[in-house]
């Protein structure tokens, strides 16, 4: 058991050291573009997208900041503008799924590229994608008539300016709470290997895989993705897609799912807090991505072979460690 303990520690280390590679210099450029007002700028150059999806332009910087930070980010500044716009719960549930299917982009971006797909590609699928959720959402809501009370958020959290010296704490304490989410999940991995839980949940997902242009090997990390995030199942994914076990296809098709609907439970119960309806949050996000992806998948077969590993995926270097243990 000792032995056991002790293996699932170091290769939780590993793992999250690959992640920390991508996040720690991320934060620390993200932290210095915050401090020269240059992403409130980019919120600025939003505006006049925002307008398109039925939405006040100064929710571009609500936007703007939960794409180059995270969801949290997004939020804090969704308090501070909110307020006097009179928003209704559909406009709401638009901006709260656009942000779902685009944010952190800086971090996620990096991880699906050390996955093996294109930066660029991913990026515009992301951004694209929520563009293009956000206003067949606001012609759905705007012709049906629906959602279109007041919102009322249930959280409305205090604006902090914090130091930088509050800043580094914070950074800190995030990196041990993905250390140690990576070790239970690797734990918990071991359980369900060990149980034979994996297979089965690999044989229901087959059919939804398989009509969407994966194979079978492609569940594990899917499954990750989707439930845990880019952000905390990263590592994993890296491994699982550097060990050589997936083909090409396999990873850019599964990548841009988990892109564009990952942390399907605790993402929409944050965005919920804010007031958006679960309609377009979870329902409408996880539809318009299985659509989204298998189009998608369709059109890589489509391309040809060079076209697709020019704009798509990058060459991957096989990572030997990775291909001895299966971590998924």
């Amino acid at each position: 058991m000792k032995k056991i303990i002790i293996e699932l520690f170091l290769d939780a280390l590993r793992t999250a050291g690959e992640l920390f590679k991508i996040i720690i210099p991320i934060s620390i450029i993200t932290r210095f573009l915050q401090q020269w007002g240059l992403v409130d700028k980019f919120g600025q150059l939003l505006e006049p997208v925002m307008g398109l999806v039925g939405l006040p332009g100064e929710l571009g910087l609500v936007w703007a900041t939960a794409m180059v930070t995270n969801i949290y980010g997004g939020m804090v500044v969704f308090a501070s503008v909110a307020p006097g716009l009179d928003l209704s719960v559909a406009q709401v549930t638009v901006l709260g799924t656009m942000i779902l299917v685009a944010h952190g982009l800086p971090v996620e971006l990096l991880i699906a590229q050390k996955a093996g797909t294109r930066f660029r590609a991913m990026a515009l699928i992301r951004i694209g994608g929520a563009l293009l959720l956000g206003w067949l959402l606001h012609l759905s809501y705007l012709f049906s008539g629906t959602l279109q009370q007041p919102n009322q958020a249930l959280w409305n959290p205090t604006v902090v300016e914090p130091t930088w010296g509050g800043w580094v704490i914070a950074e800190v304490r995030t990196m041990v709470i993905i250390f140690l989410i990576i070790l239970g999940l690797m734990t918990f991995l071991r359980v369900l290997e060990k149980l034979g839980i994996n297979d089965l949940m690999t044989r229901l997902l087959e059919p939804v895989l398989a009509l969407l242009g994966m194979s079978r090997e492609a569940a594990p990390i899917t499954i990750i993705g989707m439930t845990l995030g880019l952000s905390y199942g990263g590592g994993l994914i890296i491994r699982e897609a550097q060990s050589g076990r997936l083909s090409k296809q396999d990873v850019f098709a599964s990548v841009a799912l988990m892109g564009l609907c990952h942390s399907i439970f605790e993402d929409t119960l944050l965005l919920m807090v804010l007031g958006a309806h679960v309609s377009g949050i979870f329902w409408g996000r996880i539809l318009f991505s299985l659509v989204a992806v298998f189009l998608l998948a369709r059109l890589v077969k489509a391309l040809p072979p060079a076209i697709f590993e020019r704009y798509l995926v990058r060459k991957m270097k096989k990572d030997n460690s990775a291909a001895e243990v299966r971590c998924c």
